[in-house]
């Protein structure tokens, strides 16, 4: 072994020499590349000796604790290890459902059922996945097809029980879950849901029944309250109502469902104070909630307190720039506040949402007469006047239409309101704030010692150009994306080495030394350096160092636009903001454009020298995302993935970019596998954008 090593690296040499005056990167990169897979056929074997069975049993563990990203991991393992192990992908599916990643898990689940065509649980859970996404045909397939495998296995009919309530074939769902009561009749979970199921086919003294059980089976449950809390309310019975939502909140003082819907009863009591406090205590907990800020606003505005009602209903139309609603009420806030002109905007934009909403119009004739546009009044009046005539000859259902001049416009919105669910999104939790950035730019770092192991493992991409330049130099390297805390002998190694002299290396590791400090200037002064040494030795592998000279001056570059921005107050960086019905878009908080075209430019030419790093793409991709070319971006960073296809961060900024150009699926697809790829922050971008209710 140690004579084939001397021979390669003796090939190296003799090919730089031969051409020191034009380099032959091919022949150069071959040598190279029979060196890499020596050393590749060694880790190979070093990966081949792990013991599955102690990925398996991590995976499982991680699993049973929730610890579900660590379970990914472990799963991932094992995935290179066998291919033929259903198991695998069945659980790590099962990870990444319960992470918010309905994408992956299907893929998953589909992988394990092609595996094993009789595997039950495989059906089974891409049934529940399926209906996740409400492809309830597929859903309801998979759950037959898992009946007929294993028909005495009861928790397939509760399953698709729950998938048929989903598909509003409640008749079917009672069914089911009558079939599963037989079974397990101290399920509390089934009395619930077909408890449910009854309400919404009229019968509401089988669903009270229902409910009834559910809290005598477990009288622990806050759901059992919370539901039937929310029966006795539909009937008018509000003393019984609220004290089922105290009775829930006494169980779970956290449970903000309680508190939104205890507010609404409130309010129909004309307790105010009482409805203000709990939703004050949903917003303490989600401060995002576009609804619970909607119903704050428009009691602000019952009290009088016009300025704070104002200020909510901005936070709504921040979040949800076109929700109806809020412009229709704000404007009414601001008539109140004699601001006369800004409420004829807010009723302009309403009825540009929604062209047949009467009551807007007939406000609208109002606000305009106020301002002396008696012609433009009266023509308002008039439509106002055909569209509810319109509605009433149609005899369009009241929930369908904005017309309805009967309609409450400032009664507060429960979450099974129409309007609730289509404008709001009934998920009462959904609406966070959030802010999403890119994953950062690539460079060389200095570092301590490498682990060879579990780089092999988690990186799984070796250039032989970097691998030679990281195990050539005296003082530890390698190319990531977050940064490294030296020990202070570590620092004082690289202070000799980097000062000891005047070769492009030594000035690299000196542009990296006070990169490392923040001294930019400097920094920058060396890389320069670098690049202009190594064109004049012009000669041998280490003349295509050079492209990773380049590379780390521009991503100084960026870095550097970057400082200034945040002094000014900026971010640059993509981020998503929370828009109610997840509509990611860019948030623009620059005020002056600025130009990354230097930084660009040493991408590219590092591209040139070396043309089969992926972080240079990667790079690229970040930089023209953040020059608003978006299209540019995802060439690039599909490039990247294209050299490197385990490149996660890759993954999840294309993923970013494609959302934001409105390509939510393949969008969510490669936020999927970036979080399979160990981007933990992946997952939390996916419960935000890419469950089926966010479109």
């Amino acid at each position: 072994m140690t004579i084939f090593v001397v021979w390669h690296l003796d090939c190296l040499r003799n090919q730089a020499a031969k051409l020191a005056k034009k380099i032959d990167m091919h022949r150069i990169l071959k040598c190279l590349a029979v060196l890499l897979l020596f050393f590749s056929i060694g880790s190979m074997n070093a990966f081949a000796q792990y013991d599955k069975d102690v990925f398996y049993m991590r995976g499982r563990n991680a699993l049973a604790e929730g610890k579900y990203a660590q379970a990914i991991d472990n799963f991932n393992v094992l995935a290179q290890l066998d291919t033929s192990d259903y198991y695998t992908f069945f659980f790590r599916g099962i990870a990444k459902y319960n992470l918010g990643d309905l994408r992956g898990a299907r893929k998953d689940f589909d992988r394990s059922v092609r595996i094993n065509p009789v595997f039950t649980s495989g059906y089974h859970y891409r049934g529940i996945t399926e209906s996740r996404f409400g492809n309830y045909d597929e859903a309801l397939a998979d759950l037959q097809t898992a009946i007929d495998l294993r028909p005495g296995f009861i928790g397939l009919y509760f399953s698709r029980g729950v998938t048929y309530f989903l598909s509003q074939q409640f008749e079917k769902a009672i069914a089911d879950f009558d079939k599963y009561i037989r079974k397990e009749p101290k399920d509390p979970s089934a009395y619930l849901n077909r408890g449910a199921s009854y309400l919404f086919l009229g019968d509401t003294l089988s669903a009270m029944n229902d409910y009834n059980k559910a809290i005598r089976l477990d009288r622990f449950d806050p759901e059992g309250y919370v539901r039937r809390g929310r029966l006795y309310a539909s009937q008018d019975d509000y003393a019984n109502a609220i004290a089922d939502m105290d009775k829930a909140i006494s169980l779970d003082t956290a449970n903000t469902f309680a508190y939104f819907n205890r507010a609404i009863m409130y309010y129909e009591q004309k307790r105010y104070k009482e409805a203000m406090d709990d939703l004050n205590k949903v917003l303490e907990d989600e401060p995002g909630n576009a609804l619970t800020l909607y119903n704050r606003g428009l009691i602000n505005a019952q009290l009088g307190a016009y300025e704070e009602a104002l200020n909510d209903m901005d936070r709504v139309l921040n979040i949800n720039p076109e929700n109806v609603l809020a412009y229709f009420n704000r404007a009414s806030i601001f008539i109140e506040m004699g601001q006369y002109r800004n409420a004829l905007e807010d009723y302009d934009r309403a009825i540009e949402l929604y062209p047949d909403f009467a009551k807007a119009y007939m406000n609208r004739s109002y606000v305009k007469n106020l301002l002396g546009d008696h012609k433009s009044s009266r023509k308002d009046y008039d439509i106002a006047q055909r569209k509810v005539r319109e509605y009433r000859e149609k005899n369009m259902a009241e929930a369908g239409s904005f017309a309805d001049t009967t309609k409450k416009y400032s009664a507060l919105l429960s979450l099974d309101a129409e309007f609730a669910k289509k404008d709001f999104n009934d998920e009462l939790l959904q609406n966070r704030d959030i802010d999403v950035k890119l994953r950062p730019l690539y460079k060389f770092v200095l570092s301590g010692e490498k682990d060879l192991v579990n780089y092999a493992l988690s990186r799984g991409y070796e250039n032989p150009l970097v691998t030679r330049l990281e195990s050539s130099l005296p003082v530890g390297v390698r190319i990531q994306n977050e940064p490294v805390k030296l020990d202070e002998q570590q620092l004082l190694q690289v202070e000799r080495y980097a000062w000891d002299g005047n070769a492009p290396e030594q000035l690299f590791v000196r542009a990296l030394y006070e990169n490392d400090l923040k001294h930019f200037n400097s920094s920058l002064a060396y890389y320069s350096g670098a690049i202009d040494a190594a064109k004049e030795e012009n000669q041998g592998v280490e003349a295509l160092y050079s492209a990773f000279y380049h590379m780390n001056r521009g991503t100084l570059r960026a870095e550097m636009i970057e400082f200034l921005s945040t002094i000014e107050n900026n971010v640059q960086v993509l981020s998503m903001d929370d828009t109610g019905a997840a509509r990611a878009r860019v948030k623009d908080q620059v005020t002056r454009q600025y130009d990354y075209s230097e930084a660009v430019e040493d991408m590219k030419t590092a591209a040139q020298i070396m043309p089969d790093v992926p972080y240079v793409y990667f790079n690229l991709g970040n930089l023209y995302c953040l020059s608003a070319e978006h299209l540019a971006s995802i060439e690039n960073y599909t490039k990247a993935i294209e050299i490197y296809p385990y490149m996660g961060d890759a993954y999840f900024n294309r993923g970013l970019v494609l959302i934001y150009l409105k390509d939510k699926e393949k969008g969510c697809i490669d936020l999927s596998r970036a979080g399979e790829l160990g981007v933990a922050d992946a997952y939390g971008v996916i419960k935000k954008y890419c469950e089926e209710n966010n479109d």
